[in-house]
């Protein structure tokens, strides 16, 4: 019953900002990857099943969030080198059209140097509420605007020197927007109030990894923030930020994907340089708890950079060279393997008891999910992508390296 009561309360809290065929955040209204929208595409090319297809100005990564019928996503416009500015953009879901585009920042070129070749400077997924969109840009600022595009508040106090550049999307909880700044010196964790951006508090990651940049995305469950970082996962309050409880990974770093939960568990990978997914439980947490509260671990096949995806009893994921691993999330015991075409950044989605793996090409593998591998669809675009698809009633939407496109309805 407490697995079901920590399940229903995350949902509960994220439904409150959202209607039922929203995706407000990254990896939609749970931050796990996981849609209830009915009618979702199976198939399509660039050609086919394609609703709209819009041109999206400069470069990001962000994926795309969804509420009342408006699309909402970021851009970096211009050359990093010479200081780009940083954009919040809204279209209309039915036709794509650009309603609004908001220049929020500049971005100093001192800040966006070590741009990993797998970055941009608008990396971050944006969070919708009923009448706020939350922006960020990781090292260079965060900002809220109301839905209408007009700035209510901006935070660029907190700027430092990132490696590889900006990642990890923040999380929205009890008015507080919470991100990690695990960056190579001085990791935290921090808390903005939602209303104004001012800093709530921070919390230093207390962790032994010598490289100790990560760039995960917060998970809020059972009345804490559960957030990875190099060399550890863990619990903290939200109302301090004050670590509650730790699992180590040992020297795993650049920490990416964002963790799931089932039945009580929290599942996580600790990314480079050798994955390993571990199954921790929560109950009873507190202090080290690595030697008492890991269930399993399974060490081979581990997602450096694309986060998970539960259904049923069972876990998927898949590594950044296309293998798949379906497994029981109460046991860890591994049901299959197979590989899929092409290498892989973006998360994947779960609806209608299918799972969609998206490649770096553009490529989309829609799989059954089950105890058996079994492929529906392979589905190519052409277009380079690293952003993770949302998901409403009819549509999939994908966003490529130039543009944003809607298949299905």
């Amino acid at each position: 019953m407490k697995s079901l009561a920590i399940l229903t309360t995350t949902i509960a809290a994220l439904s409150a900002f959202a209607g039922e065929a929203d995706w407000p955040e990254f990896r939609g209204k749970t931050g796990q990857g996981i849609s209830a929208a009915t009618g979702v595409p199976q198939t399509w090319n660039a050609t086919n099943n394609v609703a709209w297809k819009v041109a999206i100005p400069g470069k990001g990564w962000s994926s795309p969030v969804i509420a009342a019928g408006k699309i909402y996503l970021t851009t970096a416009i211009g050359e990093p080198q010479s200081g780009a500015t940083l954009h919040a953009l809204c279209l209309d879901a039915k036709d794509g059209k650009v309603l609004w585009n908001t220049e929020i920042l500049k971005a100093p070129a001192g800040l966006t140097s070590a741009m990993h070749k797998k970055n941009s400077l608008a990396s971050p997924t944006p969070i919708v509420t009923a009448d706020r969109l939350f922006v960020h840009f990781g090292h260079m600022g965060t900002a809220a605007l109301d839905l209408t595009g007009k700035v209510i508040w901006k935070q660029t106090s907190l700027a430092y020197e990132p490696t590889h550049g900006n990642g990890g999307s923040p999380a929205l909880v009890d008015g507080l927007l919470v991100y990690s700044a695990d960056r190579a010196k001085d990791p935290e964790l921090i808390a903005l109030d939602a209303a104004t951006g001012a800093v709530r508090w921070k919390t230093p990651r207390d962790t032994a990894a010598q490289k100790k940049f990560s760039f995960s995305t917060p998970l809020i469950t059972d009345g804490q923030i559960i957030s990875p970082g190099s060399g550890l996962v863990g619990g903290y309050d939200v109302k301090t930020g004050k670590e509650k409880w730790r699992v180590t990974y040992g020297e795993g770093y650049s920490v990416v994907p964002r963790p799931v939960i089932a039945d009580g568990r929290v599942f996580v990978s600790s990314s480079f340089d050798k994955p390993v997914v571990k199954a921790i439980r929560l109950d009873g947490a507190s202090g080290d708890v690595s030697d008492t509260h890991v269930d399993w671990t399974i060490n081979k096949g581990g997602p450096h950079t694309a986060s998970m995806v539960i259904n049923g009893p069972h876990i998927y994921f898949v590594s950044d060279g296309g293998i798949i691993t379906c497994a029981e999330h109460k046991t860890g015991n591994v049901l299959w393997t197979e590989r899929i075409p092409g290498n892989y950044s973006a998360s994947p989605v779960l609806a209608e008891g299918r799972i969609y793996f998206l490649n770096e090409t553009g490529t989309a593998t829609v799989i059954k999910a089950g105890p058996v591998f079994q492929t529906i669809a392979t589905n190519a675009i052409g277009e380079p992508t690293l952003a993770s698809p949302a998901v409403i009633d009819g549509a999939i939407f994908i966003r490529s390296e130039g543009h944003l496109w809607r298949f299905g309805k």
